[in-house]
């Protein structure tokens, strides 16, 4: 035997809304309300909800020697998090083995080594190998020293695809440039899922 309640209004004890239904939009509890869902909330067939994992960010011991003109990945060797241990500090690599997109940030110091020597510093965001996304410093008419270059990207990750960051110097009289370095406002790397 099927029972069928019909109601527009369902209220607790106290005379308060717990359930109502008008011109077909349904409010469960009212301001300040605390709602517990036992069990798992749909649309339309799909989980709602998720996490922003995995998730990671990571900065340098120390700050690192380029040479002139090369393209060099970054050696963000040390840990502030990582979720779910997808990042390597021996390859510098972003793996994150699960689909999905992905908002990625990178944020590096560079220094030309001493006044008017910078020409040029780029950096890269590299998926599997090849340049994802890039940003630049180009003193243009003149030569400058240090700056602080960031970028962000969104990309769409396969379980099999790795994220990179490199840099490019070019300096005056074509010695090596050092950048980064051991605070997290000098260098730092990060990367999480996109709940969709």
């Amino acid at each position: 035997m099927t029972s069928i309640l019909k109601a527009d209004t369902i209220q607790d004890t106290d005379g308060n809304n717990i359930i109502n239904e008008n011109s077909n939009t349904i409010t469960i509890g009212a301001s300040g309300d605390t709602t517990n869902i036992v069990g798992t909330l749909q649309n339309n067939g799909a989980a709602v909800g998720g996490t922003n994992t995995p998730a990671f960010h990571v900065k340098m011991d120390g700050s690192q020697t380029f040479a002139h003109s090369t393209t060099t990945k970054i050696e963000f060797d040390e840990e502030v998090f990582d979720s779910d241990s997808k990042y390597d500090t021996s390859t510098y690599r972003f793996t994150p083995t699960v689909n999905g997109k992905y908002l990625i940030t990178l944020s590096f110091y560079f220094d030309g080594g001493g006044a008017s020597n910078l020409r040029n510093c780029n950096v890269y965001i590299y998926k599997n190998g090849s340049v994802y996304g890039q940003v630049g410093y180009d003193s243009a008419g003149g030569y400058g020293n240090n700056g602080l270059r960031n970028i962000t990207s969104i990309m769409e990750l396969d379980s099999d695809d790795y994220v990179e960051a490199y840099v490019n110097f070019n300096v005056q009289d074509s010695s090596s440039s050092t950048g980064g370095g051991n605070t997290v406002n000098l260098a730092q790397f990060s990367g999480m899922k996109i709940i969709e």
